[in-house]
């Protein structure tokens, strides 16, 4: 008896999902794609703008045109010859019972129309919404329809895991054999330590045999040695347990072009990026330390005073308190204090939103990306491929802490990063555990 063929399934694909990968329609192998009229009328909202969204709206948009056929709007035209076909679908009434379940005409319910009505005409086919709208996905199901995620870019949760996990502990070892990780130029290997299987750039905290503080050290996959880390001070600021000891050794490290600093609200992640960028601000024609503004596609912001900058100027203010406590390390008069000074006067330190800093040359500058956790992989993968020769690249975020309504911890840019360069030799990774801002903050965080 001949086998029944499958049939390819229909994902219908929301507006959020082509804002946020507008390649995405080269995701889904040989199934059909499906793109509502709605969509389209949606993205037109989008495509006038400098953020990574606007970006994704034109490049589809061009896409689109680039197809003359006119199946595109029929029986739908292969994206590839691997491909399924891809449809876009004219506006559909709505059915009995989402007239009684949803009294608005919006353009979210105009989708769920065209999922139903393709649904009903394709009965021996599985009919899917891809949306990054939960609550979108929430109604689907309540009519009966299949919905998910985008999940091309998702992390599983193990990556996740292995991102935040905690730093190699060893212990059962000689004196003898800690001190030369320190005074042996060469360092010892992973077999002296009685490990194997270590990543590049993987943290090990060594049990001390005396009993005090466990010894630090760092395995390096170019020599194949493991090497001691010694406490190091940045620009005033001094390292106040092993997480942040390990963070400015990979800001300091002129070999480690791509550091990812992870953790709450506290544990110091843009502190210590910017106290080790000033610190080595002789080897880079510039300091970047930027951030994505969310609050900008609300509109309180045009109701706030000023021009442009001035209405930017409260979301920067929590990178101007982290250069305050710099700062306050040194006298008011020091050389220290007026260098800051100096900096920020001719811009050699310059402090600004992400969508100001997008586009520009990042050659030979030590740039900052505060929040990342907030921005999409491909927003991330954006600023990494526009860094030029001699530039470092330290992105810092909690990826519990998501502002963005259509990211979450495991399709984040943050988390995509530390599990994309996982073992990179010129990457490292540091997840900060301990609140250092005050006892307050820290139990806050804790109990609340």
């Amino acid at each position: 008896m001949k086998k029944k063929e499958k049939m390819p399934k229909i994902f219908v694909l929301d507006t959020n999902v082509i804002l946020h990968d507008f390649n995405a329609i080269h995701n889904f192998q040989e199934n059909d794609i499906v793109i509502p009229i709605a969509v389209l009328e949606e993205l037109d909202k989008f495509k006038k703008g400098d953020d990574a969204i606007n970006y994704n709206a034109r490049e589809f948009v061009r896409e689109m045109d680039k197809i003359t056929d006119n199946q595109l709007f029929e029986n739908g035209t292969r994206i590839a010859p691997d491909k399924g076909k891809l449809k876009i679908e004219l506006g559909h009434p709505f059915s009995d019972q989402m007239a009684q379940s949803f009294f608005e005409d919006s353009q979210d319910h105009r989708i769920l129309a065209t999922i139903q009505w393709l649904k009903e005409n394709n009965p021996e086919r599985i009919v899917a919404l891809v949306s990054k709208d939960v609550n979108l996905r929430l109604k689907a199901k309540a009519l009966k329809l299949n919905a998910q995620d985008y999940l091309t870019d998702k992390v599983k949760q193990e990556a996740v895991e292995n991102i935040q996990k905690e730093v190699l502990k060893i212990s059962g070892i000689a004196q003898a054999t800690i001190d030369k990780m320190f005074y042996q130029e060469s360092g010892i290997t992973p077999k002296e330590l009685k490990v194997k299987n270590l990543s590049c750039n993987q943290l090990l905290s060594v049990e001390n045999p005396s009993g005090h503080n466990p010894v630090l050290a760092k395995y390096c996959c170019r020599t194949n040695s493991v090497k001691g880390i010694k406490r190091a001070k940045a620009y005033g600021i001094d390292p106040r347990n092993d997480e942040q000891t390990f963070a400015i050794d990979a800001l300091l490290n002129p070999d480690i072009k791509l550091v990812s600093l992870t953790g709450t609200a506290g544990t110091g992640k843009t502190l210590l990026a910017l106290a080790a960028a000033i610190e080595q601000e002789q080897d880079f024609d510039q300091i970047l330390l930027a951030r994505p503004v969310i609050p900008l596609k609300n509109q309180e912001m045009g109701f706030l005073p000023g021009d442009i900058k001035e209405k930017l100027a409260p979301y920067m203010l929590p990178l101007y308190d982290n250069l305050a406590v710099i700062k306050k390390s040194f006298k008011p008069t020091s050389r220290e204090a007026v260098r800051i000074e100096e900096m920020l006067r001719n811009e050699k330190l310059l402090i600004s939103p992400l969508a100001y800093i997008r586009g520009r040359s990042l050659s030979n500058v030590f740039f900052i990306i505060d929040e990342a956790q907030n921005l999409t992989p491909h927003e991330v993968k954006t600023i990494i491929t526009r860094a030029g020769e001699g530039s470092k690249l330290v992105f810092t975020g909690d990826i519990h802490q998501i502002d963005s309504p259509y990211l979450d911890i495991h399709s984040n840019g943050l988390t995509h990063l530390g599990e994309k360069f996982y073992g990179q030799e010129i990457f490292s990774h540091i997840n900060l555990i301990k609140g250092e801002r005050s006892q307050l903050s820290e139990l806050a965080g804790k109990l609340l």
